[in-house]
């Protein structure tokens, strides 16, 4: 939907399946009913998550242009796409092989570009639209420096490819499009320093030179095709977690030319440790339900000194719990943005309303905006709503923190 100058909407891998079918029977029946809720009178826009089965489907002419009549008669319009889980994400263990396969492979790639493709045909004119996507790799299946060099190689060379590709689409249509890449923890790239490490040792040195000659453009313009085509997704949870002030990152960004293609709104779960082992023992027994085998839940914890120390999942930080000299810990788990708290357990619901009021005052930061909550399903029982009511609220909450 239009909230001011931004275009704001759910994404929606909230909800589960991987087919187009089930994709399309998802925003069938939860569109309309978010829609009355919140008593939307203009266009609805959808944050779409497109899994690589489903776009071989959607990519058919036919079955495109059942989505595009559908869209129409519900007055609602796709602008941003969430290509980050490329295959399952429900249901079973997904883990690190959400970032399977990773921008080393050309099933990425390919992926990436065919989405890009139908966006292009869904995609309104005058309006950007936006692919988020993994921060190139799971950065723990790379042992040695050589390795990761390797893989960085690769997944530049393949980026480059989807640059050459969307400036194609945008001398041909007229429609602006941008990866939007994902920063997360544990990724190979997780804070704002590494996404800016990908422009300046990666994209831009090997890049200009190659699309310089491969579209015969100077210097100048090469960089700036590949600063206007790759983005970021700046997922408030991530930065959360890595303790990054939204201000202050934003800064960074626009310091180098680099652009935020899209913001997820989100929120981690959040835990200040008590010095006494009574009160940790509570505390771990209030973090037990959210151990659960679906999902990685990274922890990056912050001392007194304010070192940082990162655990690759909540059950290995729950070993130490008793022990660690933290006093606070940010867990990679995405829970309601409209609570912000869960008892003696807290969210970083307060880097949401910085990053908000950042954007409410500078708009230039970014035009799309999603909320992504995808654990409804493995969350504790007791902040269970019905699916509508949850995407309702969540949404609700949003456009009353941007008045």
């Amino acid at each position: 939907m239009r909230l001011d100058n931004f275009h704001l909407s759910y994404c929606s891998n909230i909800h589960p399946g991987e087919s187009w079918a089930a994709t399309f029977e998802n925003l069938t029946l939860y569109i309309p009913e978010v829609r009355n809720r919140l008593d939307v009178s203009g266009a609805f826009g959808i944050g779409l998550r497109l899994s690589n089965e489903a776009s071989l489907i959607l990519e058919k002419p036919e079955k495109l242009k059942e989505f595009q009549d559908w869209l129409k008669a519900e007055n609602a319009y796709v602008f941003t796409l969430n290509g980050f889980p490329y295959g399952d994400f429900h249901r079973q263990v997904v883990k690190e092989k959400v970032h399977f396969p990773d921008w080393t492979t050309d099933d990425r790639k390919n992926y990436t570009i065919r989405s890009f493709r139908i966006l292009s045909e869904l995609l309104p004119e005058g309006i950007d639209g936006g692919i988020s996507t993994s921060p190139i790799s799971y950065r723990h299946w790379f042992k040695a420096e050589a390795e990761l060099s390797q893989a960085m190689e690769i997944a530049t060379k393949n980026l480059l490819e989807v640059v050459v590709e969307l400036a194609a689409i945008e001398k041909e249509t007229g429609k602006f499009l941008h990866l939007d890449i994902e920063p997360e923890p544990d990724g190979i790239l997780e804070n704002s320093d590494e996404m800016i490490w990908l422009y300046t040792d990666w994209l831009l040195p090997v890049g200009v030179p190659v699309l310089g000659e491969q579209l015969s453009i100077s210097e100048a313009d090469a960089a700036q095709l590949i600063k206007r085509h790759i983005q970021v997704c700046y997922d408030v949870c991530h930065f959360a977690i890595v303790y990054e002030d939204p201000a202050e990152t934003f800064a960074k960004f626009s310091a180098q030319g680099i652009q935020i293609g899209k913001i997820q709104i989100s929120a981690a779960l959040k835990v200040l440790i008590p010095e006494n082992v009574t009160e940790r023992i509570e505390i771990l027994q209030k973090l037990q339900p959210f151990v659960e085998s679906t999902y990685l839940h990274q922890v990056v914890g912050r001392g007194t000194n304010q070192k940082l120390t990162s655990y690759s999942d909540l059950p290995q930080a729950i070993e130490k719990l008793a022990e660690t000299e933290d006093e606070e810990w940010r867990i990679h788990f995405h829970v309601p943005i409209f609570l912000e708290n869960y008892g003696a357990l807290l969210s970083t619901q307060s880097a949401i309303k910085l990053v908000l009021n950042q954007v409410a005052n500078n708009p230039r930061i970014t035009n799309h905006l999603e909320v992504e909550t995808y654990t409804w399903e493995v969350l504790p029982e007791d902040t269970h709503l019905s699916l509508d009511e949850s995407i309702s609220r969540e949404l609700a909450w949003v456009i009353e923190n941007m008045s």
